[in-house]
């Protein structure tokens, strides 16, 4: 539902950018084309706030408010297609110096150009020529790519005057035009008083959509720590030796895709022999997608024990985050102190977290440390004070070691070098070192240890339907729905570009704008490539030329 909400807020929003454009807002005053242009505009501005405000609700499980937001997503998107076609003909004026689809109001606005997503058909090669200007990779494909993306009717159209390779005068009907757009203006004008019935009825008191994660503790669920041996004893060495002790507190975070064994990794370092000699106190807390200060500080208290005579002894029941910071700061006053804080989906600002931190600051002894797991880089750039500690993908020969392990535990059956280990070897190549992902496939693989059976695993790849919370792909997918709705629509045409394609800033905006997912103000606004960085989907690099580029992230 949240997805459906997204789109129709999304698309009422474009519809909205389109009713606004002078051009067209004039035709459309002046053509009767039934409700009043300003009335619908009103009811739209009205409904976006409700999409807006029903986002963050849980307003699953109610099938009819997911079918008329799905009618009103399909009626916008015809609605902005229409009003681009129409802009388009006023743009056809004002290059021909014609009136044809001029307001019955006069021509006085004609002075008002702007791009168009239909008029990228016949300007595409303006756009090709940005894709290709100083980075040819695979020129051909993406010129397919981009000429597929775009409506197949516009090319239709666009093409129907071709003769020798020029896009021929399109000839605009005033009747048709303004019956199309008389229609849809009228099929959105009759759904947006249901939706926005429905919409307004939806209880204020609904908490936001939190997602469900599974707590973590600090017992690991595998004795053995595969692979990562010399990064886990750098790691050791710093925590337990003189690299921290300079400071009172450290923030050391681990930061990586999901399923790579973060929170594992971690695991293991908190229980090191080692480790557990150097500090006195050692807490962990799974934070996940709830990050409040108050609620954060409660569960470490809890886990420090009480002294003697305490001065501003208090319950973790107490809701004065005064009383329980000064508790927690005479607890360690003089102790050394591992906290760790696993998989932080978020936190709200930087003032957020030194809020946390205060009581940990004040200790007397040297070398207190926060260990940090978490999926975003912007999270771990804002709570560091070290550097931050990366985590992709196992090596392939640690990998496939414990990919049989997860498949068969310590016991292999006999069969299994003669008919199986081929198999299994180029399965574990589609991993791309994920251990979550080996976890997933490996409960599949266990259950027929048969060729045939593995053989069908391997090349359909089932593990990519396997649903549980544990299973790698809803564990991926979280990530995503984790985005707001116009990065996902971004993030989503980067499927259409062959793997490890190198992806510019400007290039791949301007596809973005030629497909009509951003407006052409955004260019200069909002890098968000940027932002899917900061969400951990793409990784930053630097070319010969040393301009920078974007790659989705990889799982090694």
């Amino acid at each position: 539902m949240e997805v459906a909400i997204g789109a129709a807020n999304w698309l009422v929003g474009k519809l909205l950018d389109k009713l606004s454009n002078d051009l067209v807002a004039s035709y459309v005053a002046s053509s009767e084309l039934g409700p009043n242009s300003e009335q619908i505009k009103t009811k739209l501005k009205y409904m976006q706030g409700l999409l807006h405000a029903a986002q963050d609700r849980d307003v699953r499980g109610n099938p009819g408010l997911q079918s008329l937001l799905q009618d009103l997503s399909k009626k916008a998107d015809e609605a902005e297609d229409a009003l681009d076609e129409l802009h388009y003909f006023l743009i056809q004026d004002q290059l021909d110096g014609t009136k044809e689809a001029a307001s019955e109001l006069g021509d006085g606005l004609h002075g008002h150009a702007l791009h168009v997503r239909h008029a990228a058909c016949s300007t595409i090669g303006n756009w090709l020529t940005c894709f290709s200007c100083s980075h040819t990779q695979d020129d051909d494909y993406i010129d397919a790519t981009v000429v597929a993306t775009n409506n197949p009717q516009d090319a239709t159209r666009s093409n129907s005057g071709n003769d020798g390779g020029h896009v021929g005068k399109l000839k605009f009907d005033r009747v048709a035009m303004s019956n199309k757009i008389k229609s849809v203006i009228e099929s959105i004008h009759i759904l947006c008083d249901p939706v926005s019935d429905l919409l307004n009825k939806i209880p204020n008191s609904n908490t936001s959509i939190t997602m469900k994660r599974a707590p973590t503790g600090s017992v690991a669920a595998q004795d053995k720590l595969y692979g990562r041996r010399v990064i886990f004893e750098q790691t050791v060495s710093a925590l337990t030796g003189s690299k921290y002790l300079d400071e009172t507190l450290s923030v050391l975070p681990f930061v990586g895709p999901g399923g790579m064994g973060k929170t594992t990794f971690t695991q293991h370092l908190y229980n090191d022999k080692g480790v557990e000699e150097h500090f006195t106190v050692r807490v962990w807390v799974c934070v996940s997608t709830d990050f409040g200060v108050l609620n954060l500080t409660r569960q470490i208290l809890r886990c420090i024990s009480a002294t003697e005579k305490e001065e501003h002894s208090c319950t973790v029941e107490t809701t004065n985050l005064d009383q329980l910071q000064k508790s927690i700061a005479e607890r360690l006053k003089s102790k050394r102190f591992l906290i760790v804080l696993d998989d932080i989906w978020k936190c709200n600002s930087e003032s957020d977290w030194n809020n946390l931190l205060a009581p940990f600051k004040k200790g007397e002894t040297k070398g207190s440390m926060v260990l940090v797991t978490t999926r975003f880089p912007s999270i771990a750039h804002m709570v560091k004070t070290t550097d931050l500690v990366e985590l992709h993908g196992l090596e392939h020969n640690e990998f496939f070691e414990f990919f049989e392990t997860c498949i068969f535990g310590h016991s292999k059956p006999a069969h299994y070098e003669d008919d199986l280990i081929d198999v299994a070897r180029e399965i574990a190549k589609k991993l791309k070192g994920s251990p979550l992902a080996a976890n997933t496939v490996g409960r599949l693989l266990r259950k027929n240890l048969s060729r045939d059976y593995w053989m069908g695993v391997l090349e359909k790849n089932e593990w990519k339907n396997a649903k549980d919370d544990d299973d790698i792909m809803p564990s991926l997918k979280i990530s995503y729905d984790y985005l707001p709705f116009l990065l996902k629509k971004c993030f989503s045409y980067f499927s259409l570009f062959p793997e490890d394609y190198k992806f510019y800033n400007l290039e791949i905006t301007s596809y973005w704008i030629a497909i009509g997912i951003l407006h052409s103000s955004c260019q200069d606004n909002n890098n968000y490539l940027e932002e899917l960085v900061d969400n951990g989907f793409l990784m930053k690099g630097v070319d010969k030329s040393g301009d920078q580029y974007y790659v989705i992230t990889s799982r090694k």
